[in-house]
This record gives structure tokens, C-alpha cells and sequence, in this order.
């Protein structure tokens, strides 16, 4: 069973709420349609740090240490659908 960071809650178990934000989510679904960091930046009028931002940040939540594996915990999860 995972423990999921949500705030500054550790919560394990069932999830009673969504784990990524919406921008999280927008960033994470260009991921896996396959767009660089630059284009995702662009596509949603953010800075190329703030995408690195939102990938680090849902990293640390799902405790994994790489974009790899952060989507297929979340895809696992139910967050994002291929």
C-alpha cells in the first residue's frame, strides 16, 4: 500500500480526495502525450521552471524519484487514463 503526501497530511489507505491539482494534472497529461517541458511551458503559458515545478512537486507526493515513474503510479492510481 502507498502513502500519498496530500498537503502536509501522510495519507495511507484509501484516497478520499484527488492527489494532483488541476494544473498538475494539465502538465502530467502533456507528459504522456509525449511534450517536451519547453512545449508544455508554452501550451500553457507558464515558464519551463514552474512545468519542473509541478513534476517535482507530484513527485514528491507519490515518493517516486522519476517522470517515469510518477505516471505509472498515477495511472495505477486512477488519476491519469492513457
Amino acid at each position: 500500500m502507498h502513502n500519498i503526501k496530500i498537503g502536509r497530511k501522510c495519507i495511507g489507505g484509501l484516497l478520499t480526495q484527488n492527489i494532483l491539482t488541476p494544473r498538475e494534472k494539465e502538465v502530467f497529461e502533456l507528459l504522456i502525450a509525449n511534450y517536451s517541458t519547453r512545449e508544455i511551458a508554452k501550451r500553457m503559458g507558464i515558464s519551463d521552471k514552474t512545468v519542473r515545478n509541478h513534476i517535482s512537486n507530484v513527485m514528491l507526493k507519490l515518493g517516486v524519484k522519476g517522470r517515469a515513474q510518477a505516471v505509472v503510479e498515477l495511472l495505477k492510481l486512477g488519476e491519469l487514463q492513457l
